[in-house]
């Protein structure tokens, strides 16, 4: 369904761009209601406006239903101070800003600004993004439906706790490059052994799609589902012991507790909130 809201952001990188393109794919907001604007590289805007016909640079934020902050973390104290006498307590504020609470950011806005955090990946390009979305203090019902309906248009919500932000990065939010990581070896033996890599690529493709789907329509455990695949002392089982033996069961465990105390390590210098007299 088509809204009727307009949305500005403030940043354009991935995955502005990533959440941006889905709106238009899905319909949620039409183009021309979409506005971007960044910090310097005004080329990056260029390229926005021409493969998407958004509009960018020439609004007035005073006028915007919804402001998405999608800057870099150490870009953010200074954006909010530029903002924080343009916006009102009616705009809705999302923020993307990677390991930065709400707590910072209603301290640096003032009043009652209605914000709430959100962690997208970037199969939100392709309506297919796990979102993890957490209130701040100030905003309403309504809002954070509106909120919930514009990122369900891009892939699936979880309002979670914001103390489970970090932990909800390693498993979704960067979890994506995990796969394809895991992808790219498995094409790289394959290719190694004649397949063709077209057919390499979608079949890889296929077959993490296809473990997916077995996951959301089934009501099996991830144990149940080994199992189902890997009969005793077949190939399957071989290598899920070569997985064991070559550190790659623990290596996904590191992987995920690494991203989730990096974006801990990265939201700590947020956590100490100034006095600012408003």
């Amino acid at each position: 369904m088509m809204m009727n809201q307009s949305i500005a952001f403030l940043g354009a990188g991935p995955m502005a761009e990533a959440i941006l393109s889905g709106l238009i794919n899905k319909q949620i907001i039409p183009a021309h209601q979409i506005y971007v604007k960044n910090h310097s590289n005004k080329d990056r805007l260029y390229e926005l406006q021409k493969k998407y016909k958004i509009q960018i640079d020439s609004f007035d934020l005073e006028k915007v239903d919804i402001i998405v902050l999608a800057m870099q973390p150490k870009n953010l104290e200074q954006a909010l101070q530029s903002i924080k006498n343009k916006i009102s307590a009616n705009q809705l504020i999302v923020s993307i800003v990677t390991s930065v609470n709400t707590g910072f950011i209603e301290d640096h806005l003032g009043g009652k600004p209605q914000i709430i955090r959100v962690m997208p990946n970037t199969p939100s390009m392709v309506g297919e993004s796990a979102t993890a979305l957490s209130s701040g203090t100030y905003p309403s019902n309504h809002s954070v439906g509106l909120a919930m309906e514009i990122f369900r248009g891009i892939g699936e919500v979880f309002q979670i706790d914001e103390k489970h932000m970090d932990i909800f990065t390693g498993i979704a939010g960067s979890a994506p490059a995990y796969f394809y990581a895991l992808m790219e070896h498995m094409q790289k033996v394959a290719v190694a052994e004649g397949l063709p890599y077209t057919t390499v690529r979608y079949a890889i493709a296929q077959t993490v799609l296809g473990a997916a789907k077995m996951v959301l329509e089934q009501e099996e455990s991830f144990t149940k589902l080994i199992q189902n695949v890997a009969a005793p002392n077949g190939p399957t089982a071989k290598g899920l012991e070569a997985l064991e033996i070559f550190g790659g069961n623990q290596a996904i465990k590191e992987a995920v507790k690494a991203t989730a105390e990096r974006s801990k390590e990265m939201g700590e210098p947020f956590n100490k909130v100034p006095s600012i007299n408003h």
